[in-house]
């Protein structure tokens, strides 16, 4: 089966297409750009997106929204992460948020023409005390699951087996299987 994936960011077309080859699926990139709301709700960013991305595409589309949510801040910034991110830079994030609790949450958003489906997968960390790691995913450098002791950065492709956007992933595979059958 193939499907369809609106997204600016290589990194997660990568980690998208790796994940979902593993249960047959092949993702099409679609490089579409698109203007996101900006909300601290991420469930209506995620909604807005995935219905703009159908409007523009005409075909069954998928897009996702990772988001952090900080425990000291409340679950802030959640649906405004990459504006927190473009503008505190990781050195700051460490060093402001370092040993910090903190929730990684993927939503997928997928319309398949009469309406938008949504999948979440999550995932429990740290916040590590300084970068470790490339930095070219953003904010993995700096994010320590829950149980192991390096950043999402340091893991390399150990990160696509236990990350909240696997977890989202595998949801979104299991309705696309179970919809081939209806």
């Amino acid at each position: 089966m193939r499907v369809r994936f609106l997204s600016k960011n290589e990194h997660k077309i990568a980690e998208a297409s790796t994940i979902l080859k593993s249960v047959g699926v092949d993702l099409v990139p679609v490089h579409l750009p698109i203007d996101e709301l900006q909300s601290d709700d991420v469930r209506a960013i995620v909604r807005n997106k995935t219905l703009r991305a159908f409007h523009l595409l005409g075909h069954p589309v998928f897009v996702e929204q990772t988001c952090l949510f900080l425990k000291e801040l409340n679950g802030f910034p959640g649906g405004l992460t990459q504006v927190f991110w473009d503008t505190l830079q990781k050195e700051r994030v460490a060093r402001l948020f370092g040993g910090g609790l903190v929730t990684a949450k993927t939503q997928i958003g997928y319309c398949n023409g009469q309406q938008v489906f949504h999948f979440e997968g999550a995932i429990d960390g740290t916040i590590a005390s300084e970068p470790r790691g490339d930095d070219h995913f953003q904010w993995d450098c700096v994010f320590i699951p829950d149980g192991h002791k390096q950043t999402f950065a340091e893991m390399g492709e150990k990160k696509n087996e236990i990350s909240m956007r696997k977890r989202a992933l595998d949801a979104f595979a299991a309705h696309l299987a179970s919809s081939r059958h209806d």
